[in-house]
């Protein structure tokens, strides 16, 4: 009843009068919803022309192709901001959302104006993450160029989310980036970041790697960090992540055989190559090379690079050369579409499907993280609100000022 019509837990809690905790269990058959609950939830069949109330609003930085957004709007949250700069990842998420407020390109034109942006309670940011990651820094070691917070590019884009964190003051926020974040320069990069965070801006914040290999076939390890304005009881270590091995196969993915394009199978030529390049990795004693897959594996991490050669992740074909994923298959891999689903509107070419799809976060891991920031984000929103209702209509004193009273 509650998913035909269109509500969260946390909006169905709000329509039937009761808390969320009991909402909650009412939801996962832990116990019986009763007779006049159930009335509630039927009546007042919704509108489709009528958007849902939200319960707060976020803002989508570095949004890629809305990964981040998925997470949040599945816990009741309305997007209020978007930026992305890139031209193709913008016509993805321009497809796939509505997009009724300013979808800024390049976050530097506003976090040096933060006012431009919409008040919020949640910011969502998947910084650039290359000058973070083993493959960015080793590359960029080999050309002798500066990585990290020393990249004038790609690095101070922490510093410029920070800026805007620092004007709105939102609630909560949710960092994500690559695995090799925590470990960059020795410990240094993760050391400022959090320095950052914690002294400057005096948020509360929990950090954890996941791997998203519970919910798809994929190894995918990202690092996210939580942070809320005020404190809460939120306690990162307690979600629950599927053991590994638990999680779906490839097949179930894939699509049949019938339905791929032969364009996705890899020529002699480059087959040759991939092979002879293993080979001599191999003797040599390294791991690098190509990554053959089955129905019954899990997959490597995609990569924004699988354009080139997909060599990470190569799908065998009985009597003839191994194929890359499709742009479908990864839209599943990533959890964007359901296993077998096809509703992720995908208007680029592939090689810009794969780009953005390497590039982005496993959606379901997302939804799982906003899932267990939801009860004390509601928390922290109802208490601000409590707070601020206290107040003469006329006060200008910032709320956050106000709770620092009220202790």
């Amino acid at each position: 009843m509650r998913e035909r019509r269109g509500l969260s837990v946390d909006q169905a809690a709000t329509a039937c009068g009761i808390d969320a905790r009991t909402a909650y269990r009412y939801d996962r058959g832990q116990s019986a919803a009763p007779a006049p609950i159930l009335k509630l939830l039927a009546l007042d069949e919704p509108n489709t022309d009528k958007k849902t109330q939200s319960l707060f609003k976020f803002i989508d930085l570095f949004a890629g192709i809305g990964g981040l957004r998925r997470g949040f709007e599945s816990i009741g949250g309305e997007c209020v901001f978007t930026s992305e700069w890139d031209a193709y990842s913008r016509k993805t998420y321009a497809a796939n959302f509505p997009v009724d407020h300013e979808f800024g390109g390049d976050i530097r034109e506003y976090s040096a104006n933060p006012s431009r942006i919409p008040t919020h309670d949640v910011l969502l940011a998947g910084f650039p993450c290359q000058p973070f990651s083993i493959a960015g820094v080793s590359k960029k070691n080999a050309l002798g160029r500066p990585h990290g917070f020393l990249d004038d590019t790609q690095g101070t884009l922490f510093y410029d989310t920070a800026k805007i964190i620092a004007h709105h003051r939102p609630a909560a926020f949710l960092l994500e980036n690559v695995k090799n974040l925590e470990r960059h320069d020795g410990g240094k990069t993760f050391a400022t970041i959090k320095a950052v965070l914690e002294q400057e801006l005096g948020y509360h914040i929990q950090h954890r790697v996941i791997s998203s290999e519970g919910w798809v076939p994929q190894k995918r390890e990202r690092i996210f960090i939580v942070g809320f304005r005020d404190k809460t009881d939120f306690d990162f270590s307690s979600l629950v992540v599927p053991m590994p091995g638990s999680g779906p196969k490839l097949g179930s993915i894939l699509q049949s055989h019938n339905e791929v394009d032969s364009k996705y199978t890899l020529t002699q030529h480059l087959w040759d190559y991939l092979q002879a390049y293993k080979e001599k990795h191999t003797a040599a004693g390294n791991g690098f090379g190509f990554g053959l897959v089955g129905p019954n594996d899990v997959a490597r991490t995609l990569s924004a690079r699988y354009y080139k050669d997909g060599s990470e992740i190569l799908v065998a074909q009985e009597g003839t050369r191994p194929r890359r994923l499709t742009p479908r298959e990864c839209a599943r891999l990533m959890g964007f579409d359901a296993p077998d689903g096809d509703d992720f509107q995908i208007p680029v070419s592939d090689t810009q499907a794969y780009r953005q799809f390497g590039n982005s976060v496993v959606v379901p891991v997302v939804k799982a993280v906003a899932a267990h920031m939801a009860e004390s984000l509601r928390k922290n929103l109802t208490k601000r609100t409590e707070v601020a209702n206290q107040l003469p209509a006329a006060t200008q004193l910032r709320v956050d000022e106000i709770i620092r009273q009220f202790g």
